[in-house]
This record gives C-alpha cells, structure tokens and sequence, in this order.
C-alpha cells in the first residue's frame, strides 16, 4: 500500500525508532542529536514530494539558460557546504512569489518573483547559501523529529488505553492518524534561520562572494516589505524576519568576515544573466496584484492586473492558469478552459494545465474528456491522491461502477484520511467493495 505524504514521515519514524538508536552525527555541528529521520528518508521524501510542489508553482521556467546559470551558482556552492553528497538541484521557477524554498533532500526553487527583485550575484548566493543551510543542518529533520516524539508519546499513551480498555479504535482516537502530519516546506523557527545565516554566510564567502550581498537581500526584503507588504507574505511566514536578524549579520561581516568585504558582488553577472526575466517584472506584478486580489475573495477586480498580464505576456504559463482560476471562480468555465489549453499548449512538458482541464471539464460534465485529462496528468506525475479521487468521481459519473470503485479503493488506501476520504467511502460501503464503519459505543 502506498503511504500518503501525512503518513510517510511519520510512519517511517516509528519503524526507524524500533530498529534504530534514532542518534544521529550533526554534519555542521559535528554533535551527536536524536534523529528518527535518516539521510536516505530525506532524498526518498524529497524525490517523491517535490516535483508535485513544482508542479503546483507551474514548473520550472522555460528558459534553460537561467535555470543553468542558476545550477551553476547551486552546484558551485554546494560542493564547499558540510553535506556536498546530496543530490542537490536548482531552478527557477514559473511562481510570482518572493520567495525561495528547499526541500530535504536539497531540490530548490526559487521564484521569478524573486528573481526580479535581486541587485547582484551575491545576493543571490545569500538566499542560496541560506537554503543549503537549512539542507546541511538538517533542520527539516530536526522539525520532523520533533514531531514526532510529541505524536510518539500520544501513540504510547493510546497504547495503554487500547489495552486496558480492549478497544481497537483506541489508538486511532487518541491521534495516531496524524503521527507527522507536518508540512515538508516547513514554517523554520527563527533559531533556524539564524543557523541558515551563518551558514550562509559561510558558505558564500567560501564562494567567492562579499558577504555584504547578505546585508543587501536583508535591505531588499525590508524595502519590500514596506512598500509591497503582500508581496512578501509567504516568504516572511515561512522565513521569520527580525530587524535582530539584519543586525546579526551586519555584526558578523564585521567581526567574523571582515577581510572578505572586497570579494566581489558580481552585479553586471547577474544583469546580464537574468534581463530577459527582469523583462517579465511589470507582468510579474501584475500577476502578484491578480494572486493577492484572488486571495481575498476579490475575484473580479483579480482579473483586471491578470489580463494586463497577459497583454504583455501573452503566452505566459502562470499568467493563463491563473486567468483559468479566475474565470473558474466566477462560473466561466467555458473560458477557464480556453485558458488552460492555452496554458497546455505553450507548456506541454508541465501538467498542471492537465490538473485544471481535468477539473474543469469534470465541472462541465465532461466526464470522458476530463477522465483521459487525469490519466495523463497521473502518467506525468505520478503520486497524486486527489488525481485518484477524481478520476474515481469520473468513472462513477459515467456508470462504471467497478472502475470507479476500484480508483475509490485506491484513493481510500493511499490517503485514508484525505480531503475526499468520506466521498470515497461512501460510494465503496454502499456497493459493498468496505464494510461501513461500527456503530459508536
């Protein structure tokens, strides 16, 4: 049976537990700590989860010179990191967000949004050397332990209830189904974040850079902040920014870095390497307007930054899916999907576009069409329960009860306690594939 990505981390821990001391050698402080997530879980975590996160912030750019220059200033830097094994990847993605994110095993996006924002090389060796130090220190780990000795303890304490009491649904009502349901792009605690400073300090002035470019993605983001708060919500909510942080840094170039000051910023590198995204920054802010406005209900007024968008991007792949989204949220499916054909047809190597017409033909009960949309979304990427729910929603919209059961039993087992979990099990009680559940005591 395949695990759900809330079962995967904490189930996988607590078989670890038993087999394993859940010590672990710290590879930046050298210190041993407990650990109940070994390197291989966070390489097989990151390969599973993270292309669906990409996917989700429409996919890597199409422009593989960026993405290369990207994966140059990655990999150059990654190999001078405490952990230069892991199987590390860089790129730039489609999302309009602020913001950069890692996961464990060290795959990374950081967003256009982002990208525009940047005055230099150096600055972006800060955001990278601070994402390859929340990989190198394991902090993702660390948060996912942590969670689960607090879940541990529950399982313990539902433990003795089931014995005492005999009840076989004990466990489960004491919290079991949640043992490490926690995101894998965590919120970091801000001791993190000052350990992914230092760290990136570190690491980018092992590279070559001046650490002032820290300095100066501090100041950018503060400005940002200021004047265009929304933008950077998401980054600030999972990245904790303090004036205590600036402060540290700017102590630290001067005490801990000072003779590496002069090392270079390499700004006209940067210019050069990133003009034809930093083109794309009035669409891009368009775009930032139309999420924020989409965000808050504001549906309508969401599609006026949106359509502008998309006069001076007209084939952008963010920029149509989200014009879909739009056109969705106000009941215009049969624009939605034009939308997202068009998305499909500028883009065809990313599926999300698949996701959406899969979901808006189901709508327009399409039920066929929107089928063959979502086994082609699955044969792309894989993984996906919610893909599994509505390809069962198709089949039993069209009468085939069997194949619909049978996509319903898959969905059930893959994610018992998913979003459609109660829909799924309704349909499989009622034709008898599951026994309904006990009557309450």
């Amino acid at each position: 049976m395949k695990m759900t990505r809330r079962e995967f981390i904490g189930v996988s821990a607590v078989t670890s537990a038993a087999a394993v001391t859940g010590c672990a050698t710290n590879p930046v402080t050298g210190r041993r700590q407990l650990m109940f997530v070994s390197e291989a879980m966070e390489v097989d975590t990151d390969r599973k989860w993270s292309p669906h996160q990409f996917s989700a912030n429409f996919g890597a750019v199409q422009d593989p010179a960026l993405n290369n220059y990207l994966s140059q200033i990655g990999n150059d830097m990654a190999v001078l990191t405490h952990r230069p094994a892991m199987p590390y990847n860089f790129r730039v993605l489609n999302m309009v967000d602020v913001n950069a994110y890692t996961f464990p095993g060290g795959s990374m996006g950081f967003g256009r949004g982002l990208m525009i924002y940047l005055n230099d090389e150096a600055e972006l060796a800060a955001v990278m050397g601070h994402e390859l130090g929340h990989v190198n220190a394991r902090h993702n780990a660390q948060l996912q332990t942590s969670g689960m000795l607090a879940q541990i303890v529950v399982a313990g304490i539902a433990a003795y209830v089931e014995h005492k009491k005999g009840q076989e649904s004990a466990a489960l009502a004491a919290g079991l189904g949640g043992i490490g349901a926690n995101l894998l792009l965590c919120k970091y605690s801000r001791k993190h974040e000052r350990q992914a400073d230092a760290l990136g300090m570190e690491y980018m002035v092992r590279a070559n850079y001046s650490p002032t470019g820290m300095i100066g993605l501090m100041d950018t983001f503060r400005n940002l902040h200021k004047v265009k708060p929304n933008v950077v919500e998401v980054l600030f909510s999972t990245h904790p920014m303090s004036d205590e942080r600036y402060e540290t840094a700017c102590k630290r170039v001067e005490e801990s870095y000072a003779q590496a000051k002069d090392l270079p910023r390499n700004r006209e590198r940067y210019m050069d390497n990133t003009a034809e995204v930093r083109k794309q920054k009035p669409a891009i802010e368009n775009m930032q307007k139309g999420e924020e406005l989409l965000a808050g209900g504001k549906v309508k007024e969401a599609e006026v930054p949106l359509k502008q968008a998309l006069v001076q991007l007209p084939n952008d792949y963010a920029g149509l899916l989200l014009m879909s989204t739009c056109c969705i949220a106000q009941k215009r499916m049969q624009e939605a999907e034009q939308y997202a054909m068009e998305a499909r047809k500028v883009y065809p190597e990313e599926p999300q576009a698949l996701s959406m017409l899969g979901m808006i033909r189901s709508g327009k009960g399409e039920y066929g069409t929107a089928l063959a949309d979502f086994d082609t979304y699955e044969k792309m990427l894989p993984g996906n329960p919610n893909t599994v729910y509505f390809k069962g929603l198709c089949h039993d919209k069209m009468g085939h009860k069997k194949e619909a059961a049978q996509e319903y039993s898959r969905y059930n087992n893959e994610a018992p306690n998913g979003e459609f979990s109660s829909q799924a099990q309704s349909r499989l009680i009622k034709w008898g594939y599951m026994a309904p559940p006990p009557p309450p005591q």
